[in-house]
């Protein structure tokens, strides 16, 4: 599925300073407190009166970048692992017992980390410190349920991609498109990694990655905030450091050419990716970015879909897209599904048309400052729940810092036009883009083909 930060980064955004614990700060009628415990461990509560629910979530750096060629889907075959049980706890007790008290809970693995969270009453968030604080170092990695839970992955791999034609030329693309960074792989794993993982070898990952100092905690709702810190201390307190966790410093080679692939699988029709590597949130051209792709496709009055689906009708599906929030430099994409008839390469011309129009003419004051309010408002939408005002701090805190969230507005208010023009002239150019074709086959059943599913996957 989309990686679940590209959706937050584009509707909520808060506003707030850097504190201690000691001090505290309001944020939109919220109260954010943070400390760090002696063995590395970081903490943050939001006091939200307002808030109905509570939110314990706790984020590990251990996504699928932290892999190894060879190695691949460690990080996500571990997220299934995390409910299977401890000595005190055993297999599903975990969600029973969140169950039981009238929350919800799940987890989620991306490229860059894996994180774990209950939704529940303040008065039951106890049970939440107390259960990940036991996981985090007390999980039970019996050999046979390794392998039937890593059974259980590489049925969900066939399914979510080799059975999916659109998230095989994903997949296919950014093996292309990255040639020295791991976001070359799936975050699921390769295929043939997946059959010779080993529970030593997981049973290494999670004894490494899942340490107080490569971790941290938000919790969040209408909590008391001592009580809450009270009892994190008590439990996570006396778990020990791991050995320190190095950042990756991995530079990507210069691309000299535009590279093109094709995949042929049964679907019903033609397809088409085009993905340009781009900077994160960390660059300040990341805002004219994003105003740019929502500029080619934020909504049916967006350029794409006027032009490619409305005008010339010439695509069933079609848009860009790009997220600022990666932990390093990721992709700005573009993709397009032919209608019945249509050639993919008309398609893949008119998508690159509308590149050209902007490089060729500032796109008008009105046009993007329309795709700024958008932005906008999509990110006060949100502003309400505590759950994503949790996922927001963590989400900045893994780039780097949460007090990054604050230059977000400030960036995308300030885009001009003319820097929507200069991005796409700097970084939307033919030999720096990587180009995914997929061939429809006919279907080996009855029915004619494979039904094609229109949203991208981040993973």
């Amino acid at each position: 599925m989309k990686k679940i930060i590209v959706y937050i980064i584009l509707v909520f955004i808060l506003i707030g300073n850097s504190y201690v614990f000691a001090d505290a700060k309001a944020i939109k009628g919220s109260t954010l407190y943070e400390e760090t415990l002696p063995n590395g461990l970081k903490v943050f509560a939001i006091k939200d009166p307002a808030a109905t629910l509570a939110v314990f979530q706790i984020w590990y750096n251990a996504g699928s970048i932290n892999e190894q060629i060879g190695k691949t889907g460690l990080s996500h075959l571990l997220e299934h692992m995390m409910f299977k049980g401890t000595p005190d706890y055993g297999p599903k007790e975990f969600s029973k017992i969140i169950k039981r008290a009238g929350g919800v809970d799940n987890a989620g693995t991306s490229k860059d980390f894996v994180y774990y969270f209950q939704k529940l009453a303040p008065d039951r968030l106890h049970l939440s410190i107390t259960l990940e604080a036991d996981r985090m170092r007390n999980l039970i990695m019996d050999p046979d349920e390794t392998m039937s839970e890593r059974d259980v992955v590489m049925e969900e791999r066939r399914m979510r991609y080799e059975d999916d034609p659109q998230r095989l030329v994903y997949e296919e693309v950014l093996a292309t498109a990255f040639k020295n960074h791991p976001y070359r792989w799936p975050v699921i794993g390769w295929m043939s990694d997946l059959q010779t993982i080993s529970r030593d070898d997981l049973w290494e990952y999670y004894r490494s990655k899942y340490v107080p100092n490569n971790a941290f905690i938000v919790a969040g709702g209408n909590i008391e905030v001592n009580t809450v810190m009270e009892k994190i201390r008590k439990e996570f307190g006396p778990i020990p450091r791991g050995p320190e966790i190095r950042k990756l410093e991995i530079r990507e080679p210069e691309q000299r050419g535009e590279r093109r692939i094709y995949v042929k699988k049964e679907a019903e029709l033609p397809y088409v990716l085009s993905v340009y590597k781009t900077p994160n949130i960390l660059d300040d051209d990341s805002y004219a970015l994003d105003v740019l792709s929502m500029v080619l496709s934020g909504g049916k009055s967006a350029r794409i879909y006027k032009s490619l689906i409305d005008e010339q009708r010439i695509a069933l599906s079609a848009g860009a897209s790009y997220s600022s929030t990666y932990r390093y430099p990721f992709v700005f994409y573009m993709y397009g599904t032919a209608l019945p008839g249509v050639k993919i390469e008309d398609v893949e011309n008119a998508l690159y048309h509308e590149i050209d129009r902007i490089k060729k003419e500032i796109p008008a004051e009105r046009e993007v400052q329309k795709a700024k309010n958008q932005i906008e408002a999509d990110f006060i939408m949100s502003q309400d729940s505590i759950y994503y005002q949790a996922m927001l701090i963590a989400e900045f805190e893994m780039i780097g810092d949460w007090q990054l969230k604050d230059r977000y507005l400030d960036g995308i208010r300030a885009v001009t036009p003319g820097d929507v023009q200069r991005v796409a002239k700097k970084y939307l150019i033919e030999d720096k883009r990587t180009v995914g074709i997929l061939i429809p086959l006919k279907s080996r059943n009855s029915k004619a083909g494979h039904q094609v599913n229109d949203s991208m996957a981040a993973n």
